[in-house]
């Protein structure tokens, strides 16, 4: 009887750290990031006043927001990636870093998504653009109008063609059309949470 009851208690046991393993890595990142309270919504059509450090050169601009500790921005990476092969003389992109806890160069940060486009670590540009985790993807119009903010796709590597949606946003705006109307999922920030990017 002893026996059935530790051999029970094992697999109780066990059961309890597979489930908390699958939440720590996987459950608690498919669920919406909460947005902060003292959050101030950037509406669409916005005007995201760039700087002039961040020369556009007359074309539209692709933020991607990035923090190499969240698992979010980690799988997303090549996907970011082949965007910038595909759409990088049409679009400037940049990279912004958002980590509190540890220094990264923008060398790293360059290698990570072998290319070389500029990488910022300016935490402002997230609360410009209305961004309150990672990853995110903000697309700004050559007249630096606000285009798009919110998700890459509705999976968590990026790989449903259906539900591309920094993609579709992209080709919406290279074609000069009205920005798509996308589902809740396209608008619900996932990931990894601002300041801290934690989860």
């Amino acid at each position: 009887m002893r026996k059935k009851i530790h051999v029970g208690l094992w697999i109780i046991l066990l059961f309890c750290a597979i489930s908390f393993l699958f939440w720590q890595n996987e459950l608690k990142y498919a669920l919406p990031t909460p947005v902060p309270t003292n959050y101030h919504n950037v509406a669409m059509g916005s005007r995201i006043d760039l700087g002039k450090c961040w020369a556009t050169h007359n074309k539209p601009v692709f933020i991607h927001f990035f923090n190499p500790d969240c698992p979010c921005s980690r799988f997303n990476i090549p996907h970011v990636s082949a965007l910038i092969k595909k759409y990088g003389d049409k679009i400037n992109f940049k990279i912004v870093v958002l980590n509190k806890h540890k220094d990264f160069t923008i060398a790293q940060i360059q290698k990570k998504f072998d290319t070389d486009i500029p990488v910022y670590f300016d935490d402002a540009m997230a609360k410009k653009c209305g961004v309150f985790s990672t990853p995110q993807a903000v697309l700004i119009d050559a007249s630096q109008k606000l285009y798009y903010r919110e998700n890459y796709n509705k999976t968590r590597y990026c790989t449903n063609a259906d539900s591309n949606y920094a993609q579709m946003a992209i080709d919406s705006l290279l074609k000069q059309n009205q920005p798509p109307l996308f589902d809740a999922l396209a608008l619900r920030a996932y990931g990894c949470s601002l300041p801290k990017c934690t989860k």
